[in-house]
């Protein structure tokens, strides 16, 4: 007879956990490789194989993928992409979304655009500094048209990897995919956790395979969505995420407690057991 494996704890498509990682990411970087002898220059490094990797000043990245990169007007990368005039320069948008919490390997994920970049005109670059700006207010969008450049990237491939693989995708895979309803708020509640409840991220430990409770270990939130929480168990040697279910999908980010405590076993507990609320606050630009 065969032995039946325990279920598989959900989790959501590619595309929109795509999506999701595309909001948030902290981190970018421009990889110029089809030019290797662009100069190294102000917020650019230049890789062992002659790609310029440069660091924009904020990046924004909606549902679409078209990300609006802002550059010093004398970056190379910009300079470079006006020397193509009409030929827009090829280059690969890579995104790092990193947890909230103190870990030793903080990586969650990465997202690589590849597609491309263009100088938006002047009056186009103050258009859409005004959008993100209304979205997303930053000091910095006030230096678009003095001294900084808008740039777009119009992608044609959309590449994740994570904790649950790696898939290629179409652009319109990912401005499809659905909003996790936590994904813009989900990770100041899990600092919060990780910073005030410890006695409920104990709580959550039996949850754990047995290997992995022992005295010793470091556990701590890492990753939540509508389907599940996602621990991280830190060994002497070695990392292991572990994914915890909910009882069913979220709608909206105040059914976090809830199905938090559902997960520990009692609805209503009290003390340090208390699962943080969540409320909607603005999430700031992403820059450097």
């Amino acid at each position: 007879m065969a032995r039946s494996r325990p279920p598989t704890p959900p989790v959501p498509p590619p595309a929109e956990r795509a999506r999701t990682l595309a909001g948030r990411a902290q981190h970018a970087s421009v990889i110029d490789g089809v030019h290797g002898g662009v100069a190294r220059g102000p917020g650019g490094t230049t890789s062992g194989d002659g790609d310029l990797r440069a660091t924009p000043t904020l990046h924004h990245v909606p549902a679409t993928g078209a990300a609006t990169l802002q550059f010093p007007d004398d970056h190379p990368l910009v300079l470079r992409a006006r020397e193509r005039s009409d030929a827009l320069l090829p280059v690969m948008l890579e995104l790092v979304d990193v947890a909230p919490v103190t870990l030793r390997r903080p990586v969650r994920g990465l997202l690589w655009l590849s597609g491309r970049l263009r100088v938006l005109p002047l009056r186009v670059a103050r258009r859409a500094a005004l959008r993100i700006a209304a979205e997303q207010p930053d000091e910095r969008l006030l230096d678009v048209g003095h001294g900084e450049s808008l740039l777009r990237l119009e992608p044609a491939m959309v590449v994740l990897s994570d904790a649950e693989g790696t898939e290629a995708l179409a652009p319109t895979a990912m401005a499809s995919a659905p909003v996790d309803p936590v994904a813009g708020t989900g990770d100041r509640w899990l600092a919060h956790l990780a910073a005030a409840h410890a006695g409920t991220l104990s709580a959550l430990a039996p949850h754990l395979p047995e290997h992995l409770r022992r005295p010793g270990h470091r556990l701590a939130p890492l990753g939540v969505d509508r389907y599940g929480l996602r621990l991280r168990v830190e060994t002497e040697r070695d990392d292991h995420d572990v994914r915890l279910a909910f009882s069913t999908p979220l709608s909206c980010p105040g059914q976090l407690g809830e199905a938090v405590r559902a997960l520990i076993g009692c609805p209503r507990s009290s003390g340090d057991r208390d699962v943080p609320g969540l409320r909607a606050t603005p999430r700031p630009a992403t820059g450097a």
